[in-house]
């Protein structure tokens, strides 16, 4: 039998309480899952790992994180197997995205450096176009999970054993790493956190006590599973507690509605974008939500309007705050919350510190703007093969580099990512602040202000709009009158764009960098 407290039992333990019980739909082909189905699967996944000597033991795992295994897929079934196979025989699981260029996806392998890769036959030729550079030495043997009966490689399903019994692995630590998950780096290039079985238990016990989960709960998981919000926000905890986890390889709007009234879901996590979407399909009206006992919102900040649309439906929808370097989940709405909070993110989850800092790290006192500084069991070791950014990301506290306050009573507003704020006429500018107000015109479906040169002030914002449906045009001047009542004017914007989408990159956050390269001066 494997360790008691750490992953590799987990579909084991889970298993033997709630041997019936669904935990994961696959909505793609309908088919479900119970908890023995997953650890049956799970052991087989185990033995292929093994008898490919993909495994580590705990007294070399820390040293060379061993027993990496590289996916590139959408969400299927065999993602969890692969998670649950890699903490049975102590490796790690590195998932990568499948929306990388060619060269970023080779950059990302070569320094993961996996002893197996397992590739969803749609990025086959994706896969196909990083091994042939230079980036990586690609020696690692490939597996297809295939689509419509098409592979590449050697089938995935052609490779496991049969035997499904309990599989007996290595001894694991609680410290010892489990899942490398990628995020952008300060040069372009993502980096690999180092997540260990116990950030995940952690994380895990964080949300189930913050948020209220229970064993009947079931969730579409709309995050994409090379995202920590794919296993971290709701996936992990859910199977922690039994609950019922739906995948698919892409979701829709009208679907995730679908998914809400047929089965039933109770809670849900998605970006805004997609709640957005969500509250302006077809289905909106006529969707039962009375199932959901909560949603929240993470990944960018959530425009009142939205979160209007869900109040209105009676469901009870808020903020929330992480990154893939600790939690993610650090923040709850305590019960009862006022609406005048619906702006910020919450307070400090039970296993969580959180403070404000200025530029010399020393604490701010309530009201003041600074970086905020998160401090929790479940924070991440560091990144991988990279010494000087986790020297500057990772400590007693973990700097996140987002900006935020906290008021009085201890609830923490996001006001921006401290690279985003500019300076204009010696005064600070924080866009998420802008972005805020110019939301709030009614012609106006979402925005980004980026800063642009200017002679006299040496900065000023230029708001890049995406218009609500119906609306032709939004002059500047009557903006800027608008936002009179709303913002001092040094913040308004001076200058104006539209386009018809905001990008979006990773789960459907709104990608700055490209509008910064597009509309920026």
């Amino acid at each position: 039998m494997s360790e008691a407290e750490w992953v590799g039992a987990w579909s084991e333990k889970r298993a033997a309480l709630s041997p019936d019980r669904v935990g994961l739909v696959d909505a793609a082909t309908g088919t479900e899952y119970t908890y023995t189905d997953l650890d049956r699967r799970a052991n087989r996944c185990a033995r292929l790992l093994a008898d490919r000597g993909v495994t580590n033991s705990s007294a070399d795992a820390r040293a060379d994180a061993g027993g990496r295994v590289a996916v590139v897929s959408r969400n299927r079934p065999e993602y969890v197997d692969l998670f649950f196979a890699t903490g049975k025989t102590g490796g790690v699981l590195a998932p990568l995205s499948h929306r990388l260029a060619p060269p970023e996806l080779a950059d990302l392998l070569a320094n993961v450096d996996p002893e197996l890769v397992v590739v969803e036959e749609p990025f086959a030729d994706l896969v196909g176009d990083a091994t042939d550079r230079d980036a990586w030495d690609a020696d690692a043997p490939i597996l297809s999970l295939p689509v419509d009966g098409e592979v590449t490689w050697e089938s995935y399903e052609s490779t496991l054993p049969d035997d499904d019994s309990a599989f007996d692995g290595p001894a694991v630590d609680a410290g010892d790493p489990h899942l490398f998950l990628h995020t952008g780096g300060s040069t372009g290039t993502p980096k690999e956190t180092v997540i260990s079985h116990e950030a995940l238990v952690w994380n895990s016990v964080n949300t189930i006590t913050a948020w209220g989960l229970r064993d009947d709960d079931l969730t579409p998981m709309v995050f994409p599973m090379f995202h920590t919000g794919g296993w971290n926000v709701l996936t992990l905890p859910i199977f922690h507690m039994g609950g019922t986890v739906v995948i698919d390889r892409e979701f829709d709007p009208g679907q995730i509605l679908g998914i809400v009234e047929e089965r039933s879901a109770s809670v849900l996590v998605a970006v805004p974008a997609v709640l957005r979407a969500m509250t302006e399909h077809d289905r909106w009206a006529e969707t039962d939500l009375s199932s959901l006992r909560f949603v929240k919102s993470g990944g960018g900040p959530c425009r009142e309007s939205v979160m209007e649309a869900w109040w209105d439906r009676g469901v009870d929808l808020s903020q929330g705050y992480g990154l893939t370097e600790c939690g993610p989940n650090n923040f709850a709405m305590p019960d009862d919350w006022p609406r005048e909070k619906a702006h910020t993110v919450g307070v400090a989850n039970p296993h969580v510190d959180a403070r404000v800092v200025d530029d010399d790290g020393a604490e701010l006192p309530a009201g003041g703007i600074g970086e905020l500084q998160l401090r929790s069991p479940h924070a991440a070791d560091g990144y991988w093969d990279s010494p000087e950014e986790s020297a500057e990301t990772f400590g007693e506290w973990v700097s996140t580099g987002d900006l935020a306050r906290v008021d009085d009573e201890g609830y923490v507003s996001i006001e921006g990512r401290k690279k985003n704020m500019f300076v204009s006429g010696g005064e600070n500018v924080y866009p998420a602040e802008v972005e805020d107000a110019v939301v709030d015109h009614p012609a106006v479906a979402d925005a980004v202000v980026i800063p642009v040169p200017d002679d006299q002030w040496g900065q000023v914002g230029k708001a890049v709009v995406e218009l609500a449906d119906g609306e032709g045009e939004l002059p500047l001047d009557d903006l800027r009158a608008f936002l009179d009542d709303r913002l001092a004017r040094f913040k308004h914007p001076r200058h104006l764009a539209f386009v018809d989408e905001l990008p979006t990159s990773g789960p459907d956050k709104i990608d700055r960098e490209a509008v910064a390269a597009e509309f920026g001066e």
